[in-house]
């Protein structure tokens, strides 16, 4: 017999069927269908599947007595009551490595397209507007690049700015000794250097509202904002603000803290670029992560270590 499995986030049909060989699955991507499952299948689920804007919260690990297995598709963790579920002993994993490369370069796609104001030339152009009628964009390399965390995402993101001749630098709440770039030991350091900041720091209430007014007027008028992390980092009200008043040279943003929903402050304010946090959305990255979790729960069932256990 197949154990059960409760998914809370949304998958494709050939994901859901991946997950079917391995699980009986019961499928409650909404709240809605997820307060019903866990009240009427709580007693039999054995695995959880989740991501950190999700989560899974401490009174839902107590409806279900059975539980031994919960994993976070992607590498943020946020939203689950990750203490609670390992003083029931609960094994924890999440999809770390499997959309690094996805998420990187799609920090890079948001830069290039708010530095070039490449959907704001779109529209023009589509308008019948020649270049002569337009603003001249700056050069995107050549630029000092700042990256918060530097984690495998933001190494990622680092390779590749310096693919552009970025000079690279970082904060972390430690230096790295392996990395070769800048340290900066504090944010607002790092604001007031990079000409670019992109957020790839994990979420919670720890990092909520780091980039704030003043780290925005220390990146200044020809500073861009990039956050492909969580939107709680990014505090949105001071972001409006500071475009409106020309205080920031533009933002691009993959997350915005009233997600799902558009950030109402930010749809008429000048040079934002939004995407609808799709970064770490590729067939590529999507496929791994579900291989991922399969692997996981294959190795927790045979009694071996997790390949990528939550620390």
């Amino acid at each position: 017999m197949k154990p059960d499995l409760l998914l809370l986030i949304h998958v494709s049909p050939k994901h859901l069927e991946q997950l079917g060989t391995a699980f009986t699955v019961h499928y409650a991507p909404d709240a809605v269908r997820r307060a019903a499952c866990v009240a009427a299948e709580g007693a039999r689920i054995r695995a959880v599947l989740t991501n950190g804007s999700t989560g899974l919260r401490a009174d839902e690990i107590d409806a279900m007595p059975a539980l031994e297995l919960l994993g976070a598709l992607g590498a943020g963790y946020e939203n689950l009551a990750v203490a609670h579920a390992r003083a029931r002993g609960i094994a924890l994993f999440n999809g770390a490595g499997t959309n690094d490369a996805c998420v990187a370069d799609h920090a890079m796609a948001l830069l290039l397209a708010v530095v070039r104001a490449v959907p704001a030339l779109d529209r023009a152009t589509r308008a019948g507007v020649w270049r002569n009628d337009l603003p001249l964009q700056p050069n995107f390399s050549g630029k000092r690049l700042g990256i918060l965390g530097l984690g495998t995402i933001g190494r990622r993101i680092a390779q590749r700015g310096q693919g552009f001749d970025l000079e690279v630098g970082y904060h972390n709440r430690q230096p790295r000794a392996d990395a070769p770039f800048r340290y900066f030991d504090s944010l607002a350091a790092l604001a007031d250097w990079a000409d670019y900041l992109v957020v790839a720091t994990p979420g919670g209430a720890g990092t909520r509202h780091l980039i704030d007014a003043a780290v925005m007027r220390a990146l200044g008028p020809t500073g861009y904002l990039v956050n492909i992390a969580r939107g709680s980092v990014v505090d949105t009200e001071a972001l409006a603000a500071a475009l409106r008043a020309g205080e920031l040279g533009g933002a691009g943003l993959d997350v915005y803290e009233s997600e799902p929903a558009p950030p109402a402050p930010l749809l008429d304010c000048p040079n934002v670029v939004l995407t609808p946090h799709i970064a770490g959305w590729s067939p590529e990255a999507i496929d791994a992560s579900f291989n991922q979790f399969l692997a996981n729960a294959a190795r927790h069932a045979a009694g071996e270590p997790l390949l990528t256990p939550i620390p």
